[in-house]
């Protein structure tokens, strides 16, 4: 009898495979399975530079990220070649197009008996979304939960519409897609080396965003609110910190300029030395419009930072407003508001810092990998 094999389908490869799924792809192959991922190369500088750990075949699938696209149809072929011609026992699914595919091309599969599991890490409708996005992705997703032998959800929310809408083969709860906790504790000369680093002073205090530069994202806010922040005594020491890489970069850039921000705002791209960051920042502001479960939100919450947040699906499954975070309305004015009163009281800050650790050990890695491999186990008994 040959190997059991597992197909990992994804959107793109550098952004969300290899951001999430490189521990599963190890599992696999610590059990003797034959491991293959079909995703887009998204290393578009250096494609080269694609080469996923612990991956015995890799399939270039030009998935495009909304599902009208033309390219879609290519993708959907190849695909349905690689499965059709592959043998998998279970093929798990990620992200909305590469799920639709994944489960449309599987069809002939299923019947032969491939499992297929679809993590949905965040359902792009959700309560006070836009119409559209119900339009959109609603109608494709309950018409696909029958193909589906195991669908996870990562944040409640979604978890209580699947239960009541979607029919798939079970409906399961998983927080997130886990972390490692213990990567971003605090260690003794961090924080001061790295402000060091990056020229900014002991007083100083330091508003933290790690997140795409994308609309949803929403930076423009936090902008908005420092330039609210202007005339009080602390903006001369407040400084904010944007790492990440996106469309939204030059108009970022400019909005800042324009609001008089020069010298108060950090464009930092992206860094490989995020655990030293949160170490020595202050505030982490995270006001997106949408989220699944925010892996940057619970690494800064496990580095004990002081969160100020939108009252969101997932960052709601996160944060407890008043012990482990602070929720803001999504507006300039109330955001700014919460940053001068966590600025000016340091051990509000701290204790608001420890309740985020402690809550964040529930998202930890080694928790969440033990309820997927038991999800693994379980279709194919």
């Amino acid at each position: 009898m040959g190997k059991r094999k597992v197909l990992f389908v994804a959107t793109v490869v550098k952004t969300h495979i290899m951001q999430f799924h490189i521990p599963y792809l190890k599992m696999f192959q610590d059990m003797g399975w034959e491991t293959a991922v079909a995703s887009r190369n998204d290393y578009f500088e250096n494609p080269e530079e694609c080469r996923i750990p612990y991956c015995d075949q890799f399939y270039d699938i030009p998935f495009e990220r909304l599902p009208w696209k033309k390219g879609n149809l290519t993708a959907y072929r190849m695909l349905k070649q690689v499965i059709d011609g592959g043998g998998y026992d279970i093929i798990h699914c990620h992200t909305p197009v590469g799920a639709m595919l994944a489960r449309l091309a599987a069809r002939a599969a299923r019947r032969k008996g491939t499992k297929v599991i679809y993590t949905a890490h965040g359902f792009h409708f959700f309560k006070g979304a836009p119409l559209i996005n119900w339009l959109a992705y609603y109608p494709a997703e309950w018409i696909l939960a029958p193909m589906t032998d195991v669908l996870i959800t990562i944040n409640g929310e979604d978890y209580a519409i699947a239960k009541k809408h979607m029919h798939a083969g079970r409906i399961e709860y998983v927080p997130g897609v886990g972390i490692d906790t213990q990567r971003f504790r605090a260690l003794p000369g961090v924080r001061e080396e790295k402000r060091r680093e990056l020229g900014f002073r002991a007083e100083d205090i330091l508003v933290l965003t790690v997140a795409e530069m994308t609309a949803n994202k929403n930076h423009i806010t936090v902008l908005r609110a420092l330039a609210q922040m202007k005339d009080a005594p602390e903006y001369e020491r407040l400084h904010y910190l944007i790492v990440g890489r996106g469309e939204q970069k030059e108009s970022l850039e400019e909005s800042a300029h324009i609001l008089g921000l020069d010298g108060h705002v950090h464009f930092l791209g992206y860094r490989s030395d995020a655990p030293q960051l949160y170490q020595a920042c202050d505030i982490f502001a995270f006001m997106p419009f949408r989220e699944g479960l925010s892996v940057a939100l619970m690494e800064a919450m496990s580095s004990g930072m002081c969160i100020v947040c939108t009252q969101i699906r997932g960052n709601t499954d996160l944060i407890g407003d008043g012990v482990s975070g602070v929720f803001s309305r999504n507006d300039p004015q109330t955001l700014a508001g919460h940053l001068l009163e966590l600025a000016r009281d340091p051990e509000r800050r701290e204790t608001l810092g420890r309740g985020a650790a402690e809550r964040a050990a529930l998202f930890d890695a080694r928790t969440v990998h033990r309820q997927v491999r038991e999800i693994y186990e379980s279709v194919m008994r």
